[in-house]
């Protein structure tokens, strides 16, 4: 009696799985779409650095050819390592201290970022609060309406960016 119930569900099944293969899409030629792309791919982006220059702020616009996207703790990397040979022939300065990083951001829900800096915010001149918020400002996609520069403890607040 077993061996009969189990033909019965195994013939049951066959039935199933032979309808429900019937129903699936139907064969048919290739549908012409065009040439496929071509070309290399356009992956250059820029980002905003500010700097100084002649004692003012100043946004430099950086060719970030890599392509990946970049946080608001990598372009304040960037920012800590100075103006590059070019910047510096220009006259761009910075007032942040190397030293300054790692930082890390935290975008809160009411159009706040929050930079936390390695040393402490107090010893940072007006000029890097500046340069340090206008940066993490420029780095998103939108300017949040607040920045505030954190360090041991002690908060600085954000400054009037240029723009």
């Amino acid at each position: 009696m077993r061996t009969g119930l189990a033909r019965r569900v195994l013939a049951a099944s066959l039935l199933a799985l032979t309808a429900v293969a019937g129903c699936g899409v139907q064969p048919s030629d290739p549908i012409p779409a065009g040439e496929p792309p071509s070309g290399p791919v356009a992956r250059a982006t820029t980002i905003k650095l500010y700097f100084l220059k002649n004692g003012r702020l100043s946004a430099v616009m950086r060719p970030w050819p890599d392509g990946r996207p970049l946080f608001p703790g990598d372009t304040l990397a960037l920012l800590a390592a100075g103006p590059n040979t070019t910047e510096t022939a220009q006259g761009f300065t910075t007032d942040v201290p190397p030293d300054a990083g790692p930082f890390s951001a935290i975008v809160r829900p009411v159009d706040q970022v929050v930079v936390n800096v390695s040393v402490p915010a107090k010893d940072l001149s007006e000029r890097a609060v500046e340069q340090i918020a206008c940066t993490a400002a420029g780095a998103g996609p939108e300017s949040p309406a607040e920045v505030s520069v954190v360090g041991t403890g002690r908060s600085v607040s954000p400054r009037d960016c240029p723009e």
